[in-house]
């Protein structure tokens, strides 16, 4: 029996080593590193760990196939251990990977992720006053300056990142926290429903809303009218870019001062920019993980990814008519280096058009709204990360609202990578490139 014993015993004790080891070999196969990155060591750590971290919840399941209840058998994302931050996720382990807990049918991948992003302390900040409340069935949280003012403050929208999989009013705190004390604005961080059980267009849906009903209530919360900005990083700076557009429909609400994009998605459609091709395998967001995210928000079955990364579900009309817009050609030539694959060269497949259209939206890709749409934006303050898969979508836009007369202020961080934002207060793996993001923004705010 004693042997037995101490045979679990030495069981349970190789089991943590051997994941870690498989998460160090895991990273060191499949990371890269740009040379840009400053601390690479501790951004090759933070991975590692993470990656050891989100190992733990998956087995081995034998088989690609889906299951009927989740159909998520197949995910095991991990997202930052400061979350949204690096964000979406770290990788996909394995599309022949499943949950313990989910086979069990105690919880879904994507719900154990999220529960596990807010484990922790949520530090409270003796200027502010802090608020959890709900604007229908949407939770939203409020952050306001404790001090007295003789005037009505701005007003400070946000949404959070996290792919529609993972990110929280949690996992954001200390961001919204830091923006409201630092530009001594009232935040509005809305937390949209999201994944698994919310797809296309629930996000942009509880987001608009949750925008008009602070809007339409500005003085309640002694907000100036005129000062009120819009903003959002990941997935939620693609949701803010389409709800300030679908703002300029209603001209009874006070109208937005400015948009604050951070390394926003802002296409579904061109996946041949450099940034993608460039930085497909950086941490924290890779390509799997933005097909992940599209397919999955989107509602597409993944079979059709390989269409979507090709473009072959994009008629030739329509790409004549969007890559005036699109095209890599309007990426200035030193985001473009040598060796990259050409745009669309896959034949065009109608079946796969037919099961993924929407990706033509411009709900979904508000890169496409009309030149008369774009040219009643606000003025905008853009963030892009050298080191950025998406890095390629703000440079389109930038150039779009230049185009049509929208002033844009542009900060591009060189060292920068997907997420790195929401780091600034991690220590210690705060990175020279997450206190320039989060500076720049509270510098352009305050400058508005």
């Amino acid at each position: 029996m004693a042997v037995l014993w101490l045979g679990l015993l030495g069981g349970l004790l190789a089991f943590p080593l051997g994941l870690f080891v498989w998460a160090v070999v895991r990273h060191l196969v499949t990371a890269e590193i740009p040379a840009t990155i400053q601390h690479p060591v501790r951004l090759r750590f933070l991975h590692c760990v993470v990656l050891y971290v989100f190992a733990w919840p998956t087995v081995h399941t034998g088989g690609r196939q889906e299951t009927p209840n989740t159909g998520w058998q197949w995910l095991a994302v991990a997202p930052c251990a400061c979350q949204g931050s690096a964000h979406s996720s770290l990788s996909l382990f394995s599309l022949q990977q499943g949950s313990i807990l989910e086979k069990l049918r105690i919880c879904s991948t994507p719900r154990l992720l999220q529960f596990l992003q807010d484990i922790g302390t949520i530090k409270k900040d003796p200027k502010l006053v802090v608020t959890d409340m709900r604007f229908g069935s949407i939770p939203v949280r409020l952050y306001q300056p404790k001090a007295a003012s003789c005037k009505a403050r701005r007003g400070i929208i946000f949404f959070h990142g996290g792919g529609a999989i993972c990110g929280s009013l949690d996992s954001y705190h200390s961001l919204c926290s830091f923006l409201s004390r630092e530009t001594d604005s009232v935040v509005l961080s809305v937390g949209y429903r999201k994944l698994p059980d919310y797809h296309h267009p629930v996000i942009t849906q509880d987001c608009l809303n949750a925008s008009i009903h602070f809007l339409k209530t500005l003085q309640t919360y002694g907000v100036d009218p005129s000062r009120v900005v819009i903003s959002g990083e990941s997935v939620g700076a693609w949701a803010a870019a389409v709800v300030m557009q679908a703002l300029l429909n209603r001209p009874n609400l006070p109208q937005l001062r400015a948009q604050v994009l951070i390394c926003p998605p802002l296409q579904a459609i061109n996946f041949f920019l450099p940034s993608f091709q460039q930085h497909q395998n950086v941490p924290f967001l890779t390509k799997d993980i933005v097909m992940l995210a599209v397919c999955k928000y989107l509602a597409i079955d993944r079979s059709w990814e390989d269409a979507i990364l090709k473009g072959a579900g994009i008629p030739p009309d329509a790409w004549e008519k969007y890559k005036k817009w699109l095209s890599s050609e309007n990426i200035p030539k030193r985001f473009r280096t040598q060796g990259l694959q050409p745009e669309f060269p896959g034949p065009f497949n109608e079946a796969a058009y037919l099961e993924t259209r929407h990706v033509l939206d411009v709900e979904n890709s508000p890169l496409l709204a009309d030149d008369k749409v774009i040219a009643q934006l606000p003025e905008a303050f853009l963030v892009s990360y050298e080191n950025d898969i998406l890095r390629d979508d703000t440079l389109l836009y930038k150039k779009r609202l230049e185009d049509q007369g929208v002033p844009v202020t542009w900060c591009h961080v060189e060292d920068g990578f997907h997420g790195c934002i929401l780091l600034f207060d991690k220590k210690p793996f705060c990175f020279p490139s997450s206190l320039r993001a989060v500076n720049a923004v509270v510098s352009y705010i305050n400058g508005i």
